[in-house]
Formats: C-alpha cells, structure tokens, sequence
C-alpha cells in the first residue's frame, strides 16, 4: 500500500491583544486583617497571596477553583478560599478591592 502525503498548508495566525491586567487595591480593613493573624498564619497567607491569589486575580479574578461570587450582596461580591481563611473582593471596571479577610468559621455570620 502506498502512504497518500496530504499537503497541508499552515496559517499564521494573529496575536490578539489581550487586556491589561487588572490592578490589585487592598484596602485598610484588609491590611488590619492580616495584621492580627497569628504569625505562623500571617507568613502563610502572604506567601499564598503573593505567589497564588494576587496572579489570578490580575488575570482572572471571576473564575477559579477557590473563587466563588456570594448571592446577596450588593455591590457584587466575591470570595477567595486560601486554606481556613476566605479573601473577599469587588470587581468594579479593571480594579479588583480585597475587602476583607475572615477565618472560614466567622466569615458567613
């Protein structure tokens, strides 16, 4: 049998501009949070928030496996899951606010 040879012509296909990334805001609230965390917890958030959560959230904050936006809140509100603690965020044009922080067993009261 005899091998058919398919020519197959190949297209450069354009880049298309991407949108920048979005700006990361914390807010004083937030900053408070981190600040009375115990210290072990304190170092393993910021080592989660600069290597994993602030990445995401620059490039994507409304989808993720630890995002999920919250029903019931105006304005829209979104939570991230970083081990027992959750992040909680607002997406308002390309800036995204870090709220809040709480521990997992205190954020929904």
């Amino acid at each position: 049998m005899k091998a058919l040879s398919v020519g197959i012509k190949m297209r450069r296909i354009k880049k298309v501009n991407s949108l920048p990334d979005y700006k990361i805001f914390e807010t004083t609230e937030f900053i408070h949070c981190i600040d009375s965390v115990p210290r072990k917890d304190k170092e393993f958030l910021r080592k989660k928030l600069s290597g994993y959560v602030y990445p995401q959230l620059k490039t994507e904050p409304h989808f993720g496996t630890n995002i999920k936006k919250l029903h019931g809140y105006e304005p829209n509100t979104w939570r991230y899951r970083i081990g027992k603690y959750r992040i909680f965020f607002i997406i308002e044009k390309r800036i995204v606010s870090i709220i809040s922080m709480d521990q997992r067993k205190d954020a929904y009261l």
